[in-house]
């Protein structure tokens, strides 16, 4: 894809949601698929799948969006468009921020936000920084770019279990 304006993803969500985890900006591969975490190299959905539980890659997109909402997660980012050649971070120009304010106080039951990596977290924490009772996380990035282990990134993401609910809702 060009150096175009992209567009993120509308935020998957209800009032059930409990973690937020927020990205910067979905990249080529999430963008020609519509869905978030497309790409065959980012471990997203191995991460989350391994916090929730449960073989979330196994499953078809539609379901694995149902499956984070049943769990209490909602997905999405922190950048509502930019300008970008191709999928690095680095390479992201003129963003426009999201809403993310609006969106939490959409969420009665938030307890906690995720930054899925650091431009997430550093434009997150900006907006976010005041935003009471909620705990706020940066993750190492789940992207193939940000090199090291799978297993040393899923010992840091472990910390999301916590902000779970107990019992998984049955949808």
């Amino acid at each position: 894809m060009s150096n175009a304006r992209h567009t993120a993803f509308d935020p998957v969500f209800d009032a059930a949601t409990r973690l937020l985890i927020l990205g910067s900006l979905p990249g080529d591969a999430s963008l020609k698929a519509a869905q978030y975490y497309a790409h065959p190299r980012n471990a997203f959905w191995p991460l989350v799948g391994g916090v929730l539980g449960e073989d979330l890659t196994a499953l078809p997109y539609a379901r694995r969006l149902e499956r984070l909402k049943a769990r209490g997660v909602g997905l999405w980012d922190v950048i509502a468009s930019a300008e970008r050649s191709g999928s690095l971070d680095a390479a992201i120009r003129s963003p426009e921020a999201a809403d993310l304010r609006g969106l939490v106080e959409r969420l009665p039951t938030l307890r906690a936000i995720a930054f899925n990596g650091g431009l997430a977290a550093k434009l997150g924490r900006r907006i976010l920084a005041d935003i009471a009772g909620v705990e706020l996380m940066t993750l190492p990035s789940s992207s193939p770019a940000h090199a090291i282990t799978l297993s040393a990134k899923a010992e840091s993401w472990a910390i999301l279990a916590k902000h779970l609910p107990d019992q998984p809702a049955d949808r």
